[in-house]
């Protein structure tokens, strides 16, 4: 297998493109779909691939050209495509195939928007004689809609302009063309040039792909949803409303894919319409619907108009029949607290019941990471987890069935999700193998192995159930080493079964405590349980693993530690500036307990302003140690502690950055003494380090020094924390 990891590589340069990209990327279009989409094309779209090979080269990529552009609309005078020679005769062989014409009366409010005010007032005259002055361009558009017959105002409209426009036609080929290739509706090929540019990777599994639609009624019938359902999304008010007055004309669909996108669709509308205080319209969509949202929607209106028995006919159909374990959960809970007398709902319940621990305020912007390591201070290990642990676990045991050269159900080299994962087959089409692999958790050595091996001889190969990191097998290790190997099948047997409706909502955290491995979903003050986090947490604890909630409450923690940085540079923010000073000071309890402070040599000159600024001269840094030097016992300093600066981004960028440069990610929880005392202290003329210094008599001796300045903000911090405790002890 051949994989181009560059958009992978830290700080990979973008390739250069050829001159005629565009086109290259057109044909190769055209040719996957007479590969593989033959049988899905109407004799049209047939005749529209044959005529369009026809064409001479120029006419081919001007045409291509006018088909990436946004809108289909063009005014002749202003194409400039030095690229394209005979550009003339290339609108001419155009023309004449029928690819572009002149706009049409359907194409009227394009026209009006591509007009100018003074050019549609001008048009206006014979209808409207009299216009004010000081209207508007929006406002003459929408007279000209609301007064006007399109097709006469566009014959009768004597406007250079008009007659210099020209429509993209063919456009509904373009968009099947796309669409039958990526599965969705796209308007450009702009996947293919980021391909090119090294910003998208593809796969090359193999060089023949499967069809996703088995007929072209499947094809054409997703489509129309597909469609429709982008031109709702990216439409104004006017296109959306004349999207939902269609719907009566919907088809009905008869394919799973066609009837997903339609279901969003009408979810999608009726919402719009309970927004804008339309109920019985809402309703009147989400009934054309057949998913859970669109189920819920409904029932939740039903009650609000007092139809209590056809709310109580909905749930408990859903009760008796359930789609999906969501489903079940949702009629379980409103049927309780509609007609059985209950107030609260699961979701309620289980966070009320929760666990509850202590974090530093500080830490409210990453929760999470506070909870690892609140964990850890207790003597045990914590990961975060989420969906990334299951789903990486799940694609490496299954590799050979998922991506092997004889089994990988894939679409396009764009696609890296195999269709049996889409479609629910895998399970099916590979019980015995799946079994098999589930039965060998059991030998954990062997099963690490396995893993192992995987991982070493597919890493970065793109595939669209996991991403890879070079730390992953510690915490799927940790898994397989502490939880029950029957318990971990049950998960990645439901992962095989019904991958799309399983592969979200698995918990924040992986912990290894006294009783082995524990999922745990973090909610801080504020956060909501949402069911699609509830239902994982009960298939985990069904399948026999211990799963729970963690409510967090901010406090301020004494024993929290916090460092407090200071980095002298070669100038402002970017990747041609670097650290010349590095100094920090360890707090806790309210006190400072160490210090770390380094000269760094850039590896540049330090500007002369930058010099007068700080006294750090070229001479000073030229034997002082390189960032790489330092950056093993400066991550040892920080540890897990919180990262505090004045004006905490410019610190924390610049270090972030010499660490990618090695190839290392640095993540800490930040708090930034600059903007909690504009929080807290209100009012000043001035926050900067040296006047908060001024106004709390705080020693600023060698300002713009960073062991000086790392001290001073560590003194603004414990102001900060002891106005932070009065604010928490008042509640």
């Amino acid at each position: 297998m051949n994989f181009d990891q560059t958009a992978d590589r830290p700080g990979a340069r973008r390739r250069a493109l050829p001159t005629f990209y565009y086109h290259r990327h057109f044909l190769e279009l055209l040719d996957f779909i007479d590969t593989h989409y033959r049988h899905v094309l109407m004799p049209e779209h047939e005749a529209l691939n044959a005529s369009f090979r026809r064409l001479d080269e120029a006419a081919q990529r001007l045409y291509v050209r006018l088909a990436n552009r946004r809108g289909r609309l063009f005014d002749v005078a202003r194409l400039r495509y030095p690229e394209i020679r005979g550009l003339e005769g290339a609108l001419r062989a155009l023309r004449a195939g029928d690819w572009i014409g002149p706009p049409s009366s359907s194409l009227f409010e394009d026209v009006l928007s591509f007009l100018t005010k003074r050019e549609i007032r001008a048009a206006l005259g014979p209808w409207l004689p009299g216009l004010r002055p000081s209207l508007k361009k929006p406002e003459l558009v929408e007279l000209a809609l609301a007064r006007c017959e399109p097709a006469e105002f566009m014959s009768r409209a004597r406007l250079d302009r008009l007659d210099r426009l020209l429509v993209q036609r063919r456009s509904g080929w373009v968009a099947y063309l796309l669409f039958l290739y990526f599965g969705e509706s796209r308007e450009s090929l702009s996947r293919f040039t980021l391909r090119d540019m090294g910003l998208v990777r593809t796969h090359s599994f193999r060089e023949i792909y499967e069809p996703r639609f088995c007929d072209r009624e499947e094809a054409l019938q997703t489509f129309f949803f597909a469609r429709r359902l982008r031109r709702y999304r990216r439409g104004d008010e006017r296109v959306r409303r004349l999207l939902a007055a269609e719907a009566d004309d919907w088809p009905e669909p008869a394919y799973d894919g066609a009837a997903t996108l339609r279901d969003t669709l009408a979810h999608t509308i009726g919402r719009d319409l309970e927004r804008a205080g339309l109920p019985g319209e809402a309703l009147a969509h989400y009934r054309r619907g057949d998913s859970v949202a669109c189920t819920e929607r409904e029932i939740r209106l039903l009650l609000a108009d007092g139809d209590r028995e056809a709310a109580r006919s909905r749930l408990e159909t859903c009760l008796e029949q359930p789609r999906s374990p969501e489903e079940r959960l949702f009629a379980e809970d409103l049927y309780r607290q509609k007609f059985g007398c209950k107030r609260t709902s699961a979701l309620t319940d289980a966070l009320r019941s929760a666990e509850t621990i202590e974090l530093d305020e500080a830490l409210s912007g990453s929760p999470e990471r506070g909870a690892i390591a609140h964990y850890v201070e207790r003597g045990w290990r914590a990961w975060r987890a989420e969906n990334g642990l299951w789903r990486t676990l799940f694609g490496l045991l299954f590799w050979d069935e998922l991506f092997g050269r004889d089994h990988a159900g894939l679409h396009s080299p764009f696609e890296a999700l195999p269709q049996p994962l889409r479609d629910g087959s895998f399970y099916a089409g590979h019980e015995e193998a799946i079994e098999t692999r589930l039965a060998g958790l059991a030998d954990t050595n062997a099963v690490k192995r396995r893993l192992l091996r995987t991982s070493t001889r597919h890493f970065g190969t793109p595939n669209g159930i996991f991403r890879w990191r070079r730390s992953m097998a510690e915490t799927m290790f940790a898994l397989l080493d502490h939880a029950d190997g029957a318990a971990v099948a049950a998960v990645l047997r439901r992962l095989a079964r019904e991958y799309r409706q399983a592969r979200y909502g698995f918990p924040d955290l992986l912990v290894i405590d006294d009783l082995g491995a524990r999922f745990v979903e973090i909610k801080a003050e504020g956060d909501q349980l949402r069911r699609n986090q509830l239902v994982p947490l009960q298939q985990l604890r069904a399948a026999g693993l211990r799963a729970d909630v963690v409510r967090v409450r901010w406090v301020l923690d004494p024993n929290q530690t916090y460092v407090v940085i200071d980095v002298e540079t070669t100038g402002g923010q970017g990747e041609r500036h670097r650290i010349t000073e590095l100094a920090a000071v360890k707090v806790r309890d309210g006190r400072i307990v160490d210090r770390f402070e380094s000269l760094i040599n850039p590896q540049r000159t330090i500007p002369r302003g930058i010099t007068r600024l700080t006294g750090i001269t070229d001479e000073m840094v030229a034997d002082a140690p390189r960032f790489a030097d330092v950056a093993d016992d400066f991550e040892a300093f920080m540890g897990d502690a919180i990262f505090v600066a004045h004006n905490v981004n410019f610190d924390y960028g610049f270090l972030s950055r010499e660490y990618a440069r090695l190839g290392r990610a640095f993540r800490h929880p930040k708090l930034c003494t600059c903007a909690a005392m504009r929080k807290l202290y209100p009012g000043g003329d001035s926050y900067s380090l040296a006047a908060l210094c001024q106004r709390f008599d705080i020693a600023l001796e060698t300002h713009h020094r960073a062991l000086c300045d790392a001290e001073a903000a560590a003194q603004l911090l414990l102001i900060v924390n002891e106005k932070r405790a009065e604010a928490l002890a008042l509640g």
